[in-house]
């Protein structure tokens, strides 16, 4: 199936996207674009070995989480199949740099396994960007706040 059709029919049943990914995800790309593009496809997170760091950036301005697998660790190792499925834990306030995060992989035979991950974030204010969401969202917080009521 088109990966559009697919996107489609995710999101009307309201599953969120990851990708899961190797070495310098975003490398390469038209990288403001290619991070619009997967915002757009319903992707909420990338699991990667490691990131382009403008994209990355981008990726975080578009409310996407990215995140980095274990050193040593490549998507291989996860042996995934059709139907394997990521939980993510609710993040209730803004990440800090380089935080830890603990992703489960529900396999679809029942088994889970805990991943440990940490974020892409180098930064407070990126940490603050993705809680709002992306860097639309953050902006227009700030000028609701401003404004008289």
């Amino acid at each position: 199936m088109p990966l559009t059709e697919a996107a489609r029919r995710y999101a009307a049943e309201g599953t969120p996207l990851v990708i899961v990914a190797g070495e310098r995800y975003g490398m390469g790309s038209s990288r403001d674009w290619a991070a619009k593009a997967v915002a757009l496809l319903g992707v909420r997170a990338v699991l990667a070995a490691s990131f382009e760091r403008i994209h990355r950036t981008n990726l975080i301005g578009m409310g996407i989480l990215p995140l980095t697998f274990a050193a040593g660790v490549i998507p291989a190792d996860l042996a995934l199949a059709p139907g394997d499925a990521f939980e993510f834990p609710a993040l209730e306030a803004p990440l800090a740099p380089r935080a830890p995060v603990v992703v489960t992989l529900r396999r679809t035979d029942g088994r889970v396994q805990a991943l440990s991950m940490q974020a892409a974030i180098e930064t407070a204010l990126e940490g603050r960007l993705l809680a709002a969401g992306g860097l639309i969202p953050h902006v227009l917080a700030n000028l609701i706040e401003g404004m008289p009521p």
